[in-house]
This record gives structure tokens, sequence and C-alpha cells, in this order.
């Protein structure tokens, strides 16, 4: 196993390097001068170069690229150029709060697609699936930056019964989570559904039943558990997902979170923040893949032994 950890922790390193290149270009490729738009129009030509040798960019691309790898291994992605304060310390403070909505998301997610996707899977060809799988097709075409305004007009405006903003009781995380959670239910549960109707057609579920083993458990004990495979590959890589919607849910919801804190940050022009949010993103959506390799080793050993 420590073996199969290693293999697949050495594969995302090239990864992390191509994710680091990429948000360092995003400040190099943005049209016009980063440095004009921060101070705008009105700034004389001392200015300009005064704050392009605070940034640093007066240096050659290279110089500029190794001390922002450098940086990157340190822990040290600058400062931010609205607040003075540095980038880590700043998303620090707004991670708790992304990562609370994102596993609350998560978990409603899961709560509502694995029971509705196992049903639908008992029950497939009848009116229950037929109604499961509408269901999901609506979740899936659903926008959370739809879903989430009809949400507030609903529950906070017109019924009254929950928070439309902020951040602090459990009553403010339920309209976040649930549009966030929503269109990742819906494909969670048609990935459930299919994955269980492929496993209850295998030769050991009827033999399974044959030896007496009630339908309960050999949907639960041995289709379900042998369908985890491409669920937990679903759940993995829609976690990336996750916190590239709470950018927008954040920001509807006015959730203090890393997602708020990116389009604050690109609003006022603050590049070393806008990197720093996201290279967190990127770095934690691959931080994720991984685990989901990892996943597979513990769910089936002939895969860490392949």
């Amino acid at each position: 196993m420590t073996r199969f950890f290693l293999r697949r922790l050495l594969l995302t390193v090239p990864v992390l390097l191509g994710v680091a290149t990429l948000v360092f270009s995003l400040i190099h490729l943005v049209p016009g001068d980063p440095v004009q738009a921060m101070l705008g129009d009105s700034a004389t030509p001392q200015d300009i170069a005064d704050l392009r040798g605070r940034l640093g960019l007066d240096r050659p691309l290279y110089v500029q690229y190794a001390a922002f790898l450098k940086g990157v291994g340190t822990g040290n992605l600058g400062t931010s150029l609205r607040t003075n304060q540095p980038v880590t310390a700043a998303i620090a403070e707004r991670l708790p709060a992304t990562f609370e909505l994102a596993f609350a998301a998560m978990f409603v997610a899961t709560a509502i697609a694995i029971p509705l996707g196992i049903i639908a899977a008992v029950g497939a060809g009848t009116r229950v699936d037929y109604a499961a799988t509408t269901a999901a097709l609506l979740g899936i075409s659903i926008p959370n930056f739809w879903l989430g305004p009809l949400m507030a007009i609903v529950f906070s405006v017109t019924l009254g019964w929950l928070p439309v903003s902020g951040r602090g009781t459990l009553a403010h995380l339920v309209l976040p989570a649930m549009t966030l959670g929503a269109p990742l239910a819906a494909v969670l549960a048609r990935m459930t559904r299919a994955s269980v109707i492929e496993e209850l057609r295998e030769l050991y579920v009827l033999a399974a039943r044959a030896r007496g083993v009630s339908p309960a458990r050999a949907v639960l004990h041995h289709a379900f558990r042998n369908s985890l495979i491409p669920i937990v590959t679903v759940l993995g890589l829609q976690f990336g997902a996750v916190l590239t919607g709470a950018v927008i849910t954040e920001t509807i919801f006015a959730w203090p979170g890393v997602g708020r804190l990116l389009i604050q940050s690109i609003s006022f022009r603050d590049y070393p923040l806008v990197q720093g949010c996201i290279l967190l993103i990127a770095v934690t959506y691959v931080g994720m893949n991984l685990m989901t390799d990892l996943a597979y080793g513990f769910l089936d050993p002939r895969i860490r032994f392949d």
C-alpha cells in the first residue's frame, strides 16, 4: 500500500507544477498593464514605476517565475495590495467558511442522491424510477446562479423561514448548502442508479438471493458495496467542482468564504490575492483527485496491486 501511495503522490508533482505555472501566467497573459489597471488612468509615471518595483514586475520574467515558485513552496504568496495583509493569512481567515459550506453541500448531495439512486435502481422501469430520473435531470439543468436567488426569494423573503445572507448559525448554512448540493445530488443519483443496476445483473447477486439472502441485504451489502468505485469517483471530482461553484454561491448569499474573497479581489484588481485564491482552488482539486485514487486502493485491492 505504501508503494501505491508513493506512486500516486509522485504523479501529482508535475500536475501541481503545471497548476502553479498556469496561475503565475494569468497575470502576464491578461491584456493590458496590471499596474496601470490597479492605479487607474490618473496615475503618474513615477507612481507606476514605484508600484512595478514594489511588486517585482520590473524584473525579468524568469526571475519572477522562480521567486513565485519559491514563495509557493514556502507558503509565501505575497501581500494583498488592498489590505497589506499576507495572502496566506487572508485566505486562512476565509478557508473554514468555504470548507464548511463545501462539506455541508456534499452531505446534502449524498443524503439525497444515494437513497434516491438505490431506490431508482431497485425499481428500474417503474414510476418511481421515472420520477427519480426526472428529478435528477431537473437538478442538473438548473444552474446554481438561478437556483440560489429563487430559494432566497421563496424561503427567506416570502416565507421568512431562513436568513438570506451571512454566516453564524446552522440556519444560515441551509440555503447555500442546498443551492450548491442540488446539482451534485442530481449527478450522483444518476451515477448511483446506473452502477447499482449494473451490479444487480451480476451472477453473484443472483447467487446471494438463491442462498436466501434478503433483498435489502443483497442490494446494500453486495450490489451497492461493489458499485462504490464510480460513485467515489464522482464524489472526489465533484468536490473540486463544489469549490468552483462556491464562488457564485458565496457571492449570492454573502457567505464569507474564499469564493467571495476571490470575487472581491478581482473587483479591486488585487492580483496577488487573486492568484492565491485560484491556486488554492486548483491545488484542492488536485488533492481530491489524489485522495480519490487512494480510495480506489482501499475499495478494490486489485487496483493497488496492478
